[in-house]
């Protein structure tokens, strides 16, 4: 049966009220004792950043009751932010969710990311826990255990990936905002599985020194929250300004509709409820247009002979794949495997469709705000089986970064937000659009929220 999940209120409520009374130690005191209590069990890799988030805490409360007011202080003052576990954390170690690197030095500085969070006064709670070197969509981590999707009381569904502590950290109450990357999906399949707000920015957007790299051509640095308004907030920390967004209402979108690959075999509840969705926007006088976007069915060309992913990683674990492969994942280092042997020549050619690609894919958007589809064509499946089966994980992991690893390849921006109703396991609706487009995409994501929240 689903399960409401704890709550933060928006960041700027939260601020207001947190202002108001002095109380930013407080909250951080009762999010790191809730981080240790067993429904956050596997949400964090070690122990929770007790002194440095209830320092940041009591320094945001310093200046207010010093007279400061509430406007001077960072955007994230005082507030629980959590971190993936691939980003470097000064005197930490990185160990992107395996074991192979727990003989790797200490961070000697932050990463570009956190070190901006830091900047904006944000009390970082912990490493959240992900995927082996995030490297799937599913969520399950074989060594430091796997979070459970608090979306359900009754059955224990995953959480997806790779960016699993990040999102059940938020869903949870103990962040106001989660640190992740998104490689193909790696934030919106998690977002949309727990049922928050997952933005994958332009990778250009944000910095990603100090970030353990799964790949350099498709890794984006980028965060999940409670909603759209928050999500750019905080990407406003991590890009170094904020995007500037005009405001819009539904009535004035025109939204895409692809007709290949993103609407097959959609589970019965994620069909109902996005069906709702397109509902609700065409009540809205949203225009829906159905298009081809035939170059969907492309993917595998593109990307042959292995993808991106698999090259790069081969190419950064090139050594412990030949020395110490016991040690990954068998899952992922089976992902990483098909990159050995890829020529350069290969390797180029990968990179020259893709250019080639983008520029078609892209052709099909003029006229159109967004495109619109569900995030994942699935509702968070039950966790055991997929820990049990091979087949049934790779099944499921194809399904989940279907729709969304095309928009990284596409050196996108999207959006998943939340479109189920109440008391429905969560559904994720994504909106989707070229590079540098983040700004307009905005747009169209706060008029789509504000419309779904009027028809819950």
């Amino acid at each position: 049966m689903p399960a409401p999940t704890a709550c933060l209120p928006p960041i700027a409520e939260l601020r207001r009220r947190l202002s108001a009374a002095g109380a930013h130690a407080e909250l951080i005191d009762g999010v790191l004792t809730a981080a240790r209590a067993p429904a956050a069990e596997h949400v964090f890799i070690g122990a929770p950043f007790d002194a440095g988030a209830r320092a940041a805490a009591r320094a945001a409360d310093a200046l207010l009751a010093a007279g400061r007011a509430a406007t001077s202080l960072g955007p994230l003052a005082g507030l629980p932010v959590t971190v993936k576990d691939l980003f470097d954390v000064a005197g930490q170690l990185t160990l992107a969710g395996s074991r192979l690197r727990r003989d790797a030095p200490r961070a000697t500085r932050d990463a570009a990311a956190v070190a901006r969070l830091r900047a904006a006064g944000a009390a970082i709670v912990g490493r959240t826990n992900m995927t082996e070197f995030g490297y799937s969509g599913v969520g399950i981590n074989p060594h430091h255990g796997t979070p459970r999707n608090p979306c359900d009381d009754d059955i224990v569904r995953i959480p997806g990936g790779s960016s699993s502590g990040a999102a059940v950290s938020v869903a949870l109450g103990l962040a106001v905002a989660g640190l992740g990357t998104d490689t193909g999906g790696s934030i919106r399949i998690p977002a949309a599985l727990t049922g928050i707000v997952g933005f994958k920015n332009t990778q250009r957007r944000t910095p990603a020194t100090g970030a353990f790299p799964l790949s350099f051509t498709l890794d984006t640095v980028c965060s999940m929250s409670r909603s759209v308004a928050d999500c750019l907030l905080v990407d406003g920390v991590l890009a170094g300004a904020p995007l500037a967004v005009r405001r819009r209402e539904a009535a004035d979108l025109v939204l895409a509709l692809p007709r290949t690959l993103m609407l097959d075999d959609l589970e019965r509840p994620v069909a109902a409820a996005f069906a709702r969705a397109l509902a609700a926007l065409g009540r809205a006088g949203a225009r829906i247009v159905e298009l081809p976007f035939g170059e969907f069915g492309e993917l595998a060309a593109v990307t042959a002979p292995a993808g991106f992913s698999a090259v790069e990683a081969w190419a950064t674990h090139r050594e412990a794949m030949s020395t110490r492969r016991a040690e990954f994942d068998p899952r992922v280092a089976q992902r990483i495997a098909p990159g050995e042997g890829v020529s350069a020549t290969d390797y180029i050619r990968m990179h020259e469709r893709r250019r080639d690609w983008i520029e078609r894919v892209s052709a099909h958007f003029e006229g159109i705000d967004a495109l619109v589809c569900p995030t994942v064509p699935m509702v968070a499946p039950a966790l055991a089986p997929l820990v049990e089966s091979d087949e049934l994980f790779f099944e499921a992991n194809g399904l989940l970064l279907r729709n969304t690893w095309p928009i990284n390849l596409l050196d996108g921006c999207a959006f998943s937000l939340p479109c189920q109703a109440p008391g429905e396991l969560p559904v994720g609706l994504m909106l989707a659009a070229p590079g540098g487009r983040d700004a307009e995409l905005a747009a169209v994501a706060l008029a789509v929220e504000a419309l779904l929240a009027r028809s819950a």
